[in-house]
């Protein structure tokens, strides 16, 4: 396969995915060419043996699965979990303010951001509204779908020292966005909404509220002397849940037997505490609810806990020669030169010795190169889903993701290589029959 081939998929699938919501629907609307089935959490679920089913909570976290043929209690669920949130900029409720004759938008820090890369950026805007439809609440997708905000920078000869000291942004201050000029002295009091009316061909009096990210309008692109990486926004964590997604949905992948599953969570960024994020009871609620239809009850669900695994797959940091001294000298990791199996004694990744080696037993198996990578030991280490979905069920993780430069960046980069072998192993993955639980000598 060429591996060029994959990456322009997930390109097109970012480029589709403004916002966490718009993931979702992407992801909704490729799953209707296989044949899935749209549950609702609030009906009686019917499942059938080899049925394709997917879930979705809040319309920005997803759970898409495959009903096995095979016996719970002795296969398991084979799941992998990713996230469709990335950080950023939300707009305010009352976001517009007009300051000496520009009309600028007010925004909060989403998450954790590298904040001087949204400077000087082609911003958009997309995210979604709720509003009122006859006596209920209805939402709807909403992209102004073109270049919108700017944060222009502050000209060096205002900010001498910034190549010293680097751009340095007040969050309250200097992070609103600059959207136009305007010759009266007051803003209309519904003056957002009625542009929020424009896009959604709503009455702006039905809108109610809104969620809404700021984006980098400029599509992704190949570069390199032989185009062998690859700069988008969101690839943090958005490739990820491509490539999980693509290796679900093949074939082979599809009807092969045991009862596979995908889990896509909001909320990573700002810790997974929500009704839909990781942390929360989403993945356990539909893992019940599997083995529930599947008359797979009491113990025999327990047992199939027992046997299930789960692959935590999150971006890694990537080696970035320009910096040797922020990385653990002895876990370089190199841009296509495969998966990452990411590992740390704090647990603030899931992976373990056993986990570890069945990861690499599965690449070893689809000819896939994999690395290591441990955080340097003066710095504090971030964290994924891993350790607290395997805490909450049980289940043994490993956290593994595909190497990438200047993660949390507007613009991330990462290798074209990789992206294609992490679909290659994630397949891999979901046809392989051994559980969760493995016996030491």
């Amino acid at each position: 396969m060429n591996s060029r081939q994959p990456v322009q998929s997930l390109l097109d699938f970012i480029d589709a995915s403004p916002s966490p919501w718009h993931a979702v629907k992407t992801i909704e609307q490729q799953l209707a060419a296989f044949d899935f089935n749209k549950l609702d959490e609030t009906a009686q679920w019917s499942l059938q043996a080899g049925g394709r089913y997917y879930v979705i909570r809040d319309d920005s976290s997803i759970i898409l699965f495959v009903v096995g043929h095979k016996a719970l209690a002795e296969t398991g669920f084979k799941i992998i979990g990713a996230h469709t949130d990335s950080p950023g900029l939300r707009i305010k409720p009352n976001a517009a303010n007009l300051i000496d004759g520009y009309v600028r938008l007010g925004v909060e820090v989403y998450g954790g951001p590298i904040l001087a890369t949204f400077s000087d950026r082609d911003l958009g805007l997309a995210g979604r509204i709720g509003y009122q439809a006859g006596d209920g609440i209805k939402t709807a997708l909403i992209d102004f779908g073109k270049p919108l905000l700017r944060l222009p920078n502050l000209a060096i000869h205002m900010n001498r020292n910034v190549n010293e000291d680097g751009l340095k942004l007040n969050r309250q201050l200097e992070l609103p966005l600059l959207l136009t000029t305007l010759a009266e002295q007051q803003l209309p009091s519904d003056y957002f909404s009625a542009l929020l009316a424009q896009v959604a061909k709503i009455p702006s009096e039905r809108i109610l509220s809104w969620e809404l990210n700021v984006y980098d309008s400029q599509k992704g692109a190949f570069w390199g002397l032989d185009h062998e990486f690859y700069a988008d926004s969101q690839l943090d964590n958005l490739a990820s849940c491509h490539a999980a997604l693509s290796a679900l949905l093949q074939e082979a992948v599809l009807a092969e037997g045991n009862t596979q599953v995908c889990a896509f969570f909001d909320h990573e960024e700002i810790g997974s505490t929500s009704c839909k994020g990781a942390d929360g009871s989403f993945l356990a609620d539909v893992l019940y609810r599997i083995a529930q239809a599947t008359s797979t009850e009491g113990e025999d669900y327990r047992r199939s806990l027992a046997q299930s695994f789960m692959i935590s797959a999150d971006m890694a940091h990537a080696y970035q020669p320009n910096f040797p001294a922020a990385y653990e000298p002895e876990h370089k990791v190199i841009v296509n030169k495969g998966p990452v199996i990411k590992v740390n004694a704090n647990r603030r990744y899931a992976s373990d010795s056993i986990s570890e080696a069945m990861f690499g037993h599965w690449c070893d198996i689809a000819s896939v190169p994999y690395q290591k990578y441990c955080h340097h030991s003066d710095l504090p280490c971030g964290s994924t889903i891993g350790p607290m979905t395997s805490a909450k069920l049980g289940i043994r993780t490993v956290d593994v993701g595909n190497p990438l430069w200047a993660m949390h960046s507007i613009r991330e980069s990462a290798g074209v290589d990789d992206h294609a072998y992490l679909i290659d192993v994630l397949s891999c993955f979901f046809q392989h029959r051994q559980g969760g639980r493995t016996d030491t000598a």
